[in-house]
């Protein structure tokens, strides 16, 4: 096997464990004679996979019994209508942060559902930037405040959240989840696409607040208000079984590895790395100031687009995928989500420190 290092924004790596397992498991699992893709989710060996799931998100957080652990299909695109759907009512108002191209399509959902009043917008910086959360000046009155704690795209990470006091957040949390220690208790509700640092595509991770469930309108269809999930325990529909299947074997990795601060200390240790390099030789450059540079997606330019082009190919050619920045903006992106080895951040900047000394 000549497994590469890939830099994906997503759908990204995953564990090399996990994948074994799963190819271990996928046509006979646990000697039923039968794969887990074909067995009926109302199954015992299901329900062991669901639940089991749904218990190590809590351990691994410290999340208290008040909040609601759900599984939903549609990724983070679906919450950006079904959040306001359901906890913004009629004659509220939400506050928003755009912060990037992820908050702004969530801002022009919510615009759709209700009224939204934007505390800070990052456009005229070309979004490069995030403020001093305590600067923000927040509407007490406001449904909730919506975050983006990582903008995938532009490479900007809140690495410390705004206080909203009786206002409950609702954070987009797809690309930085589990790759740090969270204060969950300062949320009211967080989404999170599984295809970063939980799993593969296909599955979503919603931990919901229970009080919120009483702001969801019983006119909704079913599969849009939270209550039917909540009440059901995602089990409503048939849910994403295999994918779900995969966000378990992750947990159980993320878990055995040390949890949440072993993560933390990973990210930090591997965006370090990179950025170090970065700022090291002149070469190469980051638009993102220090105190908001994501750990998950470092972004950063070279001279000129074709020595960008050349860079991302050669790369490639190397066994380092996934380099090329988001068509939006251009440039370079390495994502360095939890799946991610320590080596592969040196191996990138070993391939970084002898491009510069090639074309420098």
């Amino acid at each position: 096997m000549n497994r590469i290092y890939n830099f994906n924004a997503g759908p990204s790596t995953l564990p090399l464990p996990v994948l074994e397992q799963a190819q271990k498991e996928m046509v006979d699992y646990r000697c039923k004679g039968m794969s887990l893709v074909e067995m009926s989710h109302r199954s015992a060996e299901y329900e062991e996979i669901h639940y089991g799931a749904m218990s190590l998100l809590r351990e691994i957080l410290g999340l208290p019994e008040s909040y609601k652990v759900l599984f939903i299909g549609g990724g983070a695109t679906l919450q950006f209508a079904m959040a306001p759907m359901n906890l913004l009512p009629a004659g509220k108002s939400c506050d928003f942060t755009v912060t990037g191209a992820w908050s702004k399509k969530a801002r022009e959902d919510a615009e759709k559902v209700g009224r939204v009043d934007v505390v800070y917008d990052g456009r005229e910086g070309d979004y490069l930037s995030l403020p001093d959360p305590s600067a923000l000046i927040l509407n007490p009155d406001a449904a909730y405040l919506h975050l983006t704690s990582n903008e995938t795209i532009g490479g900007v990470q809140w690495q410390s959240f705004p206080e909203a006091g009786d206002v409950p957040v609702v954070c987009d949390m797809s690309s930085d989840f589990l790759s740090r220690r969270l204060p969950v208790e300062k949320f009211g509700l967080i989404y999170a696409g599984a295809q970063k640092n939980v799993g593969p595509a296909g599955a979503t991770v919603v931990l919901l607040r229970e009080d919120l469930l009483e702001s969801c309108p019983s006119s909704l269809p079913a599969y849009l208000n939270y209550r039917t999930h909540s009440e059901g325990d995602s089990l409503y529909n048939t849910p994403p079984v295999f994918a779900i299947y995969l966000v378990k074997l992750v947990l159980e990795h993320l878990k055995a590895e040390g949890g949440l601060e072993a993560a933390e200390g990973l990210a930090e240790e591997r965006s370090r790395i990179v950025y170090e390099a970065i700022e090291g030789g002149g070469f190469y450059s980051c638009p993102i100031p220090p105190h908001c540079r994501s750990k998950m997606n470092v972004v950063f330019r070279l001279p000129d687009g074709e020595l960008e082009k050349r860079f991302i190919a050669e790369a490639t050619a190397g066994g380092m995928e996934g380099l090329k920045g988001h068509r939006s903006v251009g440039g370079c992106r390495a994502s360095l989500y939890n799946a991610m080895p320590v080596a592969g951040a040196k191996a990138l900047v070993e391939f970084m420190t002898q491009f510069a000394a090639r074309y420098g």
